[in-house]
């Protein structure tokens, strides 16, 4: 009893993936290939074309829409070689399912398979020599419902060679093809690379579309920088053969690993992330370049699928039997003589990548570098035109990392395990104890470099606008802190009253731009002033008091007035009077703490009072009209007012900024910042 086959269900159990819709059409030039070599002569004499069939241009008037052949969808292929032919071996060969005619090729019997998986059918026309030297025709149809079908040609038989027609594109692989002329071009390049880099070369390959040719020749060449470069290894008894490549940026490539078999491409790895120092793009010569390698193995040729997508073997040695050899083992010796083929342009990377990191940890984020030893150089390897927004997530993210890290050895530490030994338990304390004090750098050095940027935004807020303007005080207000807000609603890392006074970080209630009566420290019910902290447009008072220690320590409020404003005749715009106005107001409304409790003694409770704004001239006069005493610098003016019992300063932009840099400046110098 003879074994049968069945067409239908050998093509159904046929694997072709959605993601390679172009691998009927590659099979179809590996053939091809096959039979210009079987021809004997100099590959360099083959000649390969591919042809792509799209729908008619029916409905179009204009020329240029119908030669746009990306517009229109590919309905199939045509293929054309001067190769040996559809010889009576050849054709018991494709009449015989999982022939071994090509198995010293690496050859499996099936790729004609895929054909009828992606397309309708296939149209073969085919001139050959017979066994008496004459010329011969053999032309037949392949398809699903029949079969190999003979079909009638009355052609005149020239001279050897094939045609092969993919028809009917089958539109599931149609809508995940590439559609233009150099796509198709470029994958078939991939797929075919390997004949390019061997000795030898490849037959002459050319792809049309209507007006469009390209040739593979060309293609390599433009894609190539410098010669590729082939070496041997062997794992256990096995011979392998890599082969490197650079490739231009232009190729559209990225770095990457193709594993071969029968000298065509079966699986693309993608290198990122695997070899130290690899970025997107690598230098040689002063070029730029992408680095691509292929491998090629007699055992790769045995164990890959039928479908020529996958290969059969073990992902790790674990439980394999004997000697054989697993995917990890083969990636594992390709990534180690890669980094040495590269290793001087790897170096080159990672040098430019400490650069650009240094530069920037040193001018821009000095919270990263007391913790830049305990990252991994393999995540401080970064592109060299990376932005400084991107280049702050990337280091964020290591700094989390190791925060990450930090917490989970000291919940370790925490709970130690019976079976630790002192000395191990001792060192894994002193290396927690290590990373703290530099963690904690960390946060000190970005919490002294949010004063530089706070300190320089401030400065560039008093300078005048584009529009002739100088900002309004409701900005440099928000600057020190959040407008309309109290300290029990606002987090202390969004306000900066160290600008103002260093003490006003200690206090027991702040409010912002509130109106009185809202304040509940002051106890005020007066409802006729009110309104006027927050309707008035220039008047945005500070209200801050000490610690609930009994008796209240102080009462502070700060006044903002716009720069370059000066001083009306009004009591209402004179930002002194307002500021004592406002201090009266909350003592008269009996000061409690925050949680209520009364606070003997309001009236004489110390008062402090700041106006912040620019000395002009009349300002300049109020203050000695007052009688208040100038400062050294001429930048600021200050008096005790008896009468209120409360100190009182009036504060320029200037001294402002001038004051809170110098306070500032020894942590600046301690971080390597410009203080200018």
């Amino acid at each position: 009893m003879t074994m049968e086959t069945n067409l239908a269900g050998r093509i159904r159990n046929t694997s072709l993936a959605l993601s390679t819709p172009l691998l009927p059409l590659f099979e179809a030039v590996a053939n091809a290939i096959h039979a210009v070599e079987d021809t004997g002569g100099s590959l360099s004499r083959g000649r390969i074309r591919v042809e792509i069939r799209r729908e008619t241009s029916l409905g179009f008037t204009d020329d240029s829409a119908s030669r746009n052949e990306s517009s229109r969808s590919i309905e199939g292929f045509i293929i054309t070689d001067n190769g040996v032919g559809f010889t009576d071996a050849n054709y018991r060969s494709f009449g015989t399912l999982d022939s071994e005619h090509k198995r010293d090729r690496g050859g499996r019997g099936v790729g004609r398979l895929s054909w009828l998986k992606a397309f309708r059918a296939a149209e073969i026309r085919s001139v050959y020599t017979s066994e008496d030297g004459k010329l011969a025709r053999r032309d037949f149809r392949f398809s699903l419902p029949k079969g190999i079908v003979p079909l009638e040609s009355k052609a005149v038989a020239r001279s050897p060679g094939s045609e092969i027609q993919l028809l009917g594109f089958e539109a599931r692989y149609k809508a995940t093809a590439p559609k233009t002329c150099r796509a198709i071009a470029n994958q078939l390049l991939d797929h075919c690379l390997w004949y390019f880099v061997r000795p030898g070369g490849a037959p002459q390959i050319e792809v049309h579309d209507d007006q469009e040719s390209l040739r593979l020749d060309d293609l390599y060449e433009s894609h190539m920088q410098g010669a590729s470069k082939a070496e041997e290894f062997s794992i256990g008894e096995h011979r392998f053969i890599l082969a490197h490549l650079r490739l231009s940026v232009t190729s559209g490539r990225e770095h990457a690993v193709s594993f071969c078999a029968s000298k065509r491409q079966v699986l693309l790895e993608p290198l990122k992330g695997k070899i130290s120092g690899l970025t997107s793009t690598l230098q040689h010569g002063g070029s730029d370049f992408i680095y691509h390698c292929y491998v090629e193995s007699p055992l790769l040729d045995e164990r890959v699928s039928s479908e020529r997508t996958a290969f059969d073997l073990a992902e790790t040695p674990e439980g394999l039997f004997g000697h054989e050899v697993s995917k990890q083992q083969i990636r594992s010796e390709i990534l180690q003589r890669a980094s040495a083929y590269l290793r001087d342009s790897l170096a080159e990377a990672s040098r430019a990548s400490r650069e650009r990191i240094n530069e920037f940890v040193g001018r821009k984020a000095p919270r990263y570098r007391p913790i830049m030893e305990r990252i991994d150089p393999n995540d401080l390897t970064i592109e060299a035109g990376i932005s400084d927004k991107d280049l702050e997530l990337h280091l964020h993210k290591q700094l989390a990392r190791l925060e990450s890290e930090q917490i989970e050895l000291g919940h370790s530490l925490l709970r130690p395990i019976a079976t630790d030994e002192l000395e191990s338990y001792s060192a894994r304390l002193e290396q927690y104890a290590s990373a703290a004090v530099d963690l904690k750098k960390s946060d000190l050095a970005n919490y002294v470099f949010h004063r530089r940027v706070i300190i320089d935004l401030l400065e560039n807020a008093l300078n005048i606008g584009d529009n002739g303007k100088y900002a309004r005080e409701k900005l440099i207000h928000s600057l020190v802190m959040p407008m309309g807000k109290t300290s029990h609603e606002t987090h202390p890392a969004n306000t900066n009253l160290w600008l103002l006074d260093e003490k006003l970080a200690f206090h027991d209630y702040l409010a912002s731009d509130k109106p009185i009566r809202s304040t509940p420290v002051t106890g005020s019910k007066d409802l006729g002033e009110p309104d006027l902290l927050a309707l008035q447009l220039f008047d945005n008072p500070f209200l801050a008091s000490e610690k609930e220690a009994m008796p209240l320590a102080s009462v502070v409020v700060v006044e903002f007035k716009r720069p370059m404003r000066s001083p009306g005749n009004r009591r209402e715009d004179d930002p002194i009077e307002q500021a004592l106005l406002y201090l009266d107001k909350v003592r008269r409304g009996k000061v409690t703490t925050h949680s209520g409790r009364p606070v003997p003694t309001s009236p004489n409770v110390p008062g402090f009072c700041y106006v912040v704004c620019d000395l002009t001239e009349a300002m300049r006069t109020k203050c000695r009209l007052k009688g208040y005493t100038q400062s050294p610098d001429q930048l600021a003016f200050f008096s005790f007012n008896p009468n209120f019992n409360a100190y009182v300063e009036v504060v320029s932009f200037d001294h402002l900024v001038n004051s809170a840099r110098m306070r500032n400046r020894a942590f600046f110098d301690m971080l390597g910042l410009p203080t200018e």
